[in-house]
């Protein structure tokens, strides 16, 4: 059944790497947070705001993109860097993501289970989460191709219903269609009134910014998925040139129909604009359809963090950082014992959900948003590491088939603006919760790694003696 030796299989096709791609910048938050956006930033606030983090995310993956064109592999920026920053930061990035992904897991499932509760309020909201948990674990440990598939359809979904949003929204924004209860048009007038676009001011963008920017995450999911595709040199670049139209159009035309068709404070107040809208446009079953389109959207973050966590399991496996039963995998190339242990630490932050909302679980929620950002800095700062080894190594510009535009600007811009988000959250007090987690918590891998983990990896030789690791290190900078 099991055999150490196997690798990973290559069944990531063209059509599942853009799709992931698509699906992992589309979630829960583009449905039910950008009216919160609205409300604190102003409509041109709003805006202005997703316009600076896509921006932010765009710099990075591309960034990541020369990284796994260049070195395809599931640990992808854990990986990374390992090899271009050291070993003890690759131990804390991995430990970062897949905290970050399993907290995740736990999460999505407990909000699946609430919005079943539109449709069978009599249920255990228990019942939905067992349900949902041994459906995406079966999908997973089924082969690579079924979990590509199912979040295929997954990310399908939610790209038609924001198109759909964009163009009836649209249209009945300049009076093309007509709005429940026979309201006039709004054309732009609430960009121009109420305050007009930037109504709290400037300032009021930084306080919904970590949320935009945490909004961006699992795009990086590009870079895992890389190790598995079977044309790596084709799609990843594909889809990394794809993330600017994706931000213009599912982002940011999405925030300006919202904006317009809702006085900025009333966006603030409204739930799900979507829901709003659909149901003012006259669609049946409005609130319904967004019901499903928000399951599938919960469901396909945690089928996309599920495969994150087992293949980062996978991978540190593999470089001699956790045990060695992590690095097998089933008859279907699939690390299989990483996946249950992905699994079951989801379901443990699940029970944190119900039991400790206000403790424990606040904690682990705190650690995966500063994770979140803390994986984007390392991805840029590989990047900036990665192509001064590739030339002090005798390597040509003209030899990657994805070359990181405007190198040293864009890995040391991406680099800076993470950092900046991460700082940042000293000054809102709402945020602050993710440095008191954070910081902690990768302070405890670092020494970890330094005075247990590290040992371990020098004696099965992963790593290297300190001085000759320091030399090399020098010679790179």
């Amino acid at each position: 059944m099991l055999n150490q030796n196997q690798e990973l299989k290559k069944e990531l096709k063209e059509r599942h790497i853009l799709m992931i791609a698509l699906g992992g910048v589309i979630g829960t938050g583009l449905f039910l947070s950008t009216g919160y956006t609205i409300g604190e930033a102003g409509p041109g606030g709003a805006i202005l705001a997703y316009l600076i983090g896509g921006f932010v995310m765009y710099l990075t993956m591309l960034c990541l993109g020369e990284l796994a064109v260049a070195n395809p592999h599931v640990g992808s920026y854990q990986t990374y860097a390992t090899k271009f920053i050291s070993p003890g930061a690759g131990y804390v990035v991995g430990w970062m993501s897949w905290l970050n992904w399993s907290v995740t897991i736990g999460l999505e499932l407990l909000t699946v289970s609430i919005l079943m509760k539109r449709w069978f309020p009599d249920v255990s909201p228990w019942i939905w989460c067992i349900v949902f948990a041994i459906l995406l674990f079966c999908i997973n440990a089924l082969s690579t191709k079924s979990f590509a598939e199912v979040e295929f359809w997954f990310a399908s979904i939610k790209v038609i219903t924001v198109l759909a949003f964009i163009l009836l929204g649209g249209a009945a924004m300049f009076g093309f269609l007509e709005m429940g209860g026979g309201e006039p048009a709004p054309f732009l007038s609430n960009y121009t009134d109420h305050g007009g676009l930037f109504p709290h001011g400037i300032a009021a963008i930084l306080i919904t910014m970590i949320g935009v920017n945490f909004s961006f995450q699992g795009t990086e999911l590009v870079g895992v998925a890389a190790g598995e595709s079977e044309n790596p040199e084709k799609t990843i670049p594909k889809a990394i040139n794809n993330t600017a139209w994706r931000i213009l159009i599912f982002f940011v035309l999405s925030v300006f129909v919202l904006a317009g068709l809702f006085p900025w404070k009333e966006a603030g107040l409204v739930e799900s604009p979507f829901v709003v809208v659909f149901d003012n446009i006259g669609i049946p079953y409005a609130a319904d359809i967004m019901n499903f389109v928000i399951i599938t959207a919960v469901l396909s973050v945690a089928n996309s963090g599920l495969y994150a966590t087992s293949r980062m399991l996978w991978s540190m496996s593999r470089q001699g950082m956790i045990h060695e039963r992590f690095g097998k995998l089933n008859k279907s190339g699939v690390p299989i014992n990483a996946l249950i242990a992905s699994m079951v630490v989801g379901c443990l932050c699940l029970l944190c959900g119900f039991f400790a909302e206000d403790t424990v679980y606040l904690w682990l929620l705190s650690i995966a948003g500063f994770g979140a950002v803390f994986v984007w800095a390392s991805i840029a700062l590989s990047n900036y590491l990665g192509r001064k080894q590739f030339l002090n190594n005798g390597g040509k510009i003209s030899d990657l088939k994805f070359r990181t535009p405007f190198y040293p600007i864009v890995p040391l811009a991406a680099l800076s603006a993470n950092v900046l988000v991460m700082v940042s959250l000293a000054f809102i007090p709402d945020q602050r919760m993710a440095l008191y987690c954070g910081i902690p918590f990768l302070i405890g891998c670092a020494l970890y790694y330094r005075f247990s983990a590290k040992d371990k990896m020098m004696k099965k030789g992963f790593v290297q003696d300190q001085d000759l690791m320091e030399t090399d290190r020098e010679k790179i900078i």
